[in-house]
């Protein structure tokens, strides 16, 4: 790390930095810095960061890409790279909107705290009282309330009957099918990472509200946020025209076969039908905003109290820490909160969710703490995309460095979809 840092002070004369990039940022172009100025140990960690993702992008495992970094309640960093469209030369901007997808559920969860802080909702209330047609086995759903669904312990196998859905069939058809779900736990008991029961959360601060629950995110989350173009729903996402297109390709056959190309495929309604769990859609201009608002710097709009609510842990999640350690080797454990995964990672806690959906892909994660974050929007979903936010973590946290998004060997870039 020293090294490195020693070489980019002594190429200070003609280093371009994002980090001169502010609030504002427009494209993110990197402006030249004054000559001789010496570079932070910030500016450094955000020119390295900048110079992995141009070196992503040149392996052909992008289509578009949208990063933004905060620090100190400031856009630190704002860029964007690539195109809407493979093939096309429509640049990706920052207003670009993608499908952020399982990152919708912060939204819900921060609805719900709202209600929950204006006396409007219990966290204790019953699911059914929103869902009527909800049934789980042994009438379990009887004691299934809002805190289990938004901290995914109701009990389900993962992702129980996503399949339906993905399918094209409706949710409010498949809620009483899960009767017939052997449970893998007892209600309450243990963490099972769910997508369309989430979704009742939704259901329940617009009955709280008594308004469409697309309004309300509108009216108490995207407006007073200034996210000016974030939406629910697909015709949200194609309305300005200004949107990144949805990226697949198949698996490389073989490790010594060349990259398979990508292919724009179309953009898919299913999970739009529970948009508490993946509805948004949000450029990067606007998850700035919000990742900001996350992090407590719109306390007009949710309160420490409101955060200290649905940033707190409800239940360890063993298998995220199984799955997530083999990447990040200082993970100590994983919980979930609501709407939110809470890490211990490098002795710091750490906030932060996924999205996946056909063809995009989505990360956001901060450190309260040292009051930095970082976000990350793109229309492919290829294993150097999840990367991006770890490296920032090792970078911020002054971690060994590591070749996280495997550059120094671009014969093993391609994995394919995930």
């Amino acid at each position: 790390m020293m090294k490195w840092l020693s070489l980019l002070l002594i190429a200070g004369i003609t280093c371009l930095s994002p980090a001169a990039a502010r609030d504002g940022a427009g494209d993110g172009a990197p402006t030249a810095l004054t000559p001789f100025a010496p570079l932070s140990l910030e500016d450094s960690q955000l020119d390295q960061l900048d110079d992995a993702l141009q070196r992503a992008m040149d392996s052909g495992d992008f289509v578009g890409l949208a990063v933004a970094v905060v620090r100190n309640g400031e856009t630190k960093f704002l860029k964007t790279y690539g195109v809407k469209e493979i093939g096309g030369d429509d640049a990706v901007t920052p207003d670009t909107l993608f499908r952020i997808a399982s990152l919708s559920k912060g939204f819900a969860s921060s609805l719900t705290g709202l209600a929950v802080s204006e006396g409007k909702l219990s966290l204790d209330a019953h699911a059914t009282d929103f869902a009527p047609t909800l049934a789980l086995a042994g009438g379990a759903e009887k004691s299934l309330t809002l805190s289990h669904l938004l901290s995914q312990r109701t009990g389900l196998p993962p992702n129980a009957y996503d399949n339906l859905l993905e399918a094209g069939v409706p949710p409010e058809k498949i809620l009483p099918q899960y009767r017939k779900v052997k449970p893998i736990c007892g209600v309450g008991k243990c963490y099972t990472y769910q997508n369309i029961t989430y979704d009742i959360a939704g259901r329940a601060v617009s009955a709280a509200y008594g308004e469409p629950y697309a309004d309300l995110v509108a009216e108490r989350l995207f407006t007073p946020l200034g996210m000016q173009t974030a939406s629910i729903g697909s015709a949200g996402l194609t309305r300005t025209g200004d949107w990144a297109r949805p990226h697949l390709r198949d698996r490389q056959k073989s490790k010594d076969a060349p990259p398979n190309p990508w292919h724009v495929v179309p953009v898919k309604e299913p999970y739009y039908g529970t948009p508490a769990a993946g509805g948004v859609n949000a450029s990067i201009t606007d998850m700035t905003q919000w990742l900001k608002a996350q992090m407590g710097e719109a306390p007009e709009v949710l309160s420490p109290a409101v955060l200290d609510l649905i940033h707190s842990p409800q239940v360890n999640t063993p298998s995220e820490t199984r799955r997530m350690r083999s990447v990040l080797q200082n993970l100590a454990s994983s919980q979930y909160a609501y709407g939110w995964r809470v890490y211990d990672y490098g002795g710091k806690r750490v906030i932060a969710h996924g999205g996946s959906v056909d063809g995009y892909g989505a990360q956001i994660a901060f450190i309260p703490e040292l009051n930095a974050g970082i976000v990350v929007l793109a229309n492919t979903r290829t294993r150097r995309m999840w990367s991006i936010a770890p490296m920032f973590l090792d970078l911020t946290l002054s971690q060994p460095r590591r070749d996280w998004l495997a550059l120094e060997d671009m014969d093993t870039v391609f994995a394919g979809s995930q």
